[in-house]
């Protein structure tokens, strides 16, 4: 067995971290301070081909399929984990959503444009009411006819503010529980879509995220997306997908703060020697490298299963899970070992530590993928 990268995924690596060294990092504090990623980044990214990591190269894309995903998101999140989560939505979330369902005149309409990055997707499924428990959803989209209209409300939807291209799952079937829901493609603009104002979070700040409202939405019938009914199934595999990228983001926000610790461990001294020399510090960080590594290599192998299409729900929700909990108990012993500055906002690990917490929470809560792992453990 080779844990080794291959050339070309270590290439990609290099690639994605003088990218983020150079255009991300100088600026993440900003942009944390200011809520907002400009603009002129999302056409960089495009321009990369970081916008259309699991799209096929006839649509435009890379193709570079999980495994180059979470290498990808690490990258991004060890300066900034605002811009990994905006990359996450864009790719595992939306573009993966419309891979699944779309058929193929949605697919040549939307990914070419959502990979040269001329707009930003988003991925609509929680709602004021539910989280976790995304079967209770009440948005209803009703057959017209030659249309459907879309009516209820979105919440927490990351890229919302911006995006052009909305994949929003709302019930077409009242009495069908899970079989009775449905996806849609929304585009920006349309009538009766409603883009409330961007949510002031405490962690992910630069990554903008909104409340939608469905009043009367109004969209043509060729946009769903995917079966009728099918479209939570679709759903739930598009999560599964999202479980290992957001994987990929936890390990690198880990790893930001423990390359910030062991640097500043060196150069801090206590004592009459660097504070690296006394072993209290020495076990805090050896405690940090061994969780980061092997949340590397969960996350790796639920990646390198999907790749290969194997079945990876359980590995997904093991990895995320692991990962999302070690990046911040990561953070907070990153900030320990800084002290006091660790505690300002002059060093980043405060914001990498707000940035953490997010990954218990997003794409199913580490509560939730307790339960898969349960139910597996169960035979369930």
């Amino acid at each position: 067995m080779n844990f080794d990268l291959p050339d070309d995924l270590v290439a990609l690596r290099d690639l994605a971290a003088k990218f983020a060294a150079e255009h991300v990092a100088p600026y993440a504090r900003a942009w944390d301070r200011d809520a907002d990623i400009p603009r002129d980044l999302i056409r960089r990214l495009g321009e990369t081909g970081f916008l259309g990591i699991f799209t096929p190269e006839q649509y435009g894309g890379t193709a570079l399929g999980d495994l180059g995903a979470v290498i990808i998101m690490e990258e991004f999140a060890r300066h900034c984990g605002a811009t990994a989560l905006m990359l996450d939505a864009h790719n595992s979330l939306c573009t993966a959503h419309l891979l699944i369902g779309a058929n193929d005149a949605q697919k040549a309409k939307y990914l070419p444009p959502l990979a040269r990055g001329d707009y930003l997707g988003a991925w609509a499924l929680t709602e004021p009411g539910c989280g976790s428990d995304s079967v209770a959803m009440t948005t209803t989209a009703e057959d017209k006819g030659s249309a459907w209209v879309l009516n209820g409300a979105k919440q927490f939807i990351t890229n919302g503010h911006y995006a052009g291209v909305f994949v929003v799952m709302a019930r077409t079937k009242p009495e069908g529980g899970k079989n009775g829901i449905s996806a849609f493609i929304v585009e920006r603009g349309t009538p009766g879509l409603i883009i409330g104002p961007k949510e002031d979070k405490m962690g992910m700040r630069a990554s903008d995220t909104v409340g939608l409202t469905f009043d009367d939405c109004r969209i043509p019938k060729e946009n769903l997306c995917g079966k009728l009914h099918g479209g939570f199934r679709d759903a739930m595999k598009t999560l599964e997908r999202g479980r290992i990228t957001i994987s990929g983001i936890s390990v690198g926000l880990a790893r930001g703060a423990f390359e910030e610790a062991l640097a500043y461990s060196k150069q801090r001294h206590a004592f009459g020697k660097p504070i690296f020399d006394h072993q209290s510090i020495q076990f805090m960080l050896a405690d940090m490298a061994v969780d980061i590594e092997a949340g590397r290599l969960l996350t790796h192998k639920a990646a390198a299963m999907s790749d290969a299409g194997e079945e990876s729900n359980t590995d997904a929700s093991i990895a995320k899970l692991f990962t999302s909990e070690m990046a911040t108990k990561a953070c907070l012993a990153s900030i320990q070992i800084h002290g006091g500055y660790g505690y300002t906002k002059e060093v980043p690990v405060e914001r990498l530590m707000r940035d953490a917490k997010l990954c218990e929470i997003g794409e199913g809560s580490s509560q939730i993928q307790r339960i898969i792992i349960a139910k597996t453990l169960l035979g369930a």
